[in-house]
């Protein structure tokens, strides 16, 4: 997964964050002072905690070609996220390959996986109420899983492929 950048964008603008966004949850008030706490430790500031939380689901593995380069499309989307005003936070969630399960007992994983893989990512876009969701696909089992939560969260979202195999 990839790290926060070193320097993050200032946010010198007078907007206020909307009071109906999901993240007011665990940033405001002063019974969330140990919610905050936690976010400080990862490097977020005051500033980020004013700003809308847009979860980045990444799949990157090893595993397959179709998601050995998605860090990187995360990393471009954690820094735009960052650069228009969100909170960016990747999280990460497993896939399988079809191409290499094929024609084994690891196949009967292959079609589960894509409901595992919405379940993942709808359980941290709740746990964590997130206001938003990036969701970065890269092949055939996790990109349906990634579009599925994307609908079962109702939350403002956009959907990246990852691109063709390298």
């Amino acid at each position: 997964m990839s790290q926060q950048p070193t320097e993050r964008v200032d946010r010198d603008d007078d907007r206020e964050k909307d009071p109906e966004l999901p993240s007011n949850e665990v940033t405001e008030g002063i019974d969330r002072a140990p919610h905050r706490a936690m976010f400080r430790a990862m490097g977020y500031d005051d500033e980020d905690l004013s700003s809308p939380m847009v979860g980045i689901a990444n799949p990157a593995a090893d595993i397959t070609p179709c998601n050995v380069h998605l860090d990187d499309v995360a990393a471009s989307t954690y820094d735009a996220v960052d650069g228009t005003g969100g909170m960016p936070i990747e999280f990460g969630t497993i896939t399988i390959s079809d191409a290499i399960s094929m024609g084994t007992e690891g196949m009967r994983a292959s079609l589960i996986s894509r409901e595992i893989i919405a379940d993942s990512v709808e359980l941290v876009a709740f746990g964590e109420h997130m206001d938003g969701l990036v969701t970065i696909g890269g092949c055939d089992k996790n990109m349906p899983g990634m579009m599925m939560a994307a609908i079962r969260t109702d939350l403002p979202s956009v959907f990246l492929y990852g691109g063709s195999i390298m």
